[in-house]
């Protein structure tokens, strides 16, 4: 890709979206920012960007349920699940769909680069804590 990627933000946290677009900017686009499920899908149309960047709990619709809808529409649309929320079954419904990654907020620093690096390449991605705790179940 010849020109940085175009990211939409979705978060609902000011403090964590400010960091996040802090973390973003050097190297992508962050063409907008929501705060709920129901406003990713009017951003995505909109502003068209390469990646959706979400948090899972939001008000409204939360951003799994958003990005399974929008991941049907956009089928160019990379989507990055960035939480707190560690639970396999979330990470295996995240997993299940096409063009994702699942990155914890904890982790973020390191493996949100990481992330976005896998989905546009078209491969999954998940922090290297998830991956360590299956190790030890």
């Amino acid at each position: 890709m010849d020109r940085k990627p175009r990211l939409l933000l979705a978060e609902d946290s000011p403090v964590m979206a400010r960091q996040l677009r802090l973390l973003l900017a050097q190297d992508y686009v962050v063409v907008g920012l929501v705060t709920d499920g129901e406003s990713i899908l009017s951003a995505l149309e909109s502003l068209a960007p390469d990646v959706l960047v979400t948090d899972i709990s939001m008000p409204g619709i939360d951003g799994l349920a958003a990005a399974e809808q929008a991941l049907r529409t956009y089928p160019d649309l990379r989507v990055v699940f960035i939480t707190v929320h560690d639970e396999p079954s979330l990470v295996a419904r995240a997993r299940a769909l096409p063009r994702t990654a699942y990155v914890l907020k904890a982790d973020a620093g390191d493996a949100l680069p990481a992330a976005l690096d896998a989905v546009l390449a078209g491969r999954w991605y998940e922090s290297a804590s998830i991956a360590r705790e299956k190790v030890r179940k």
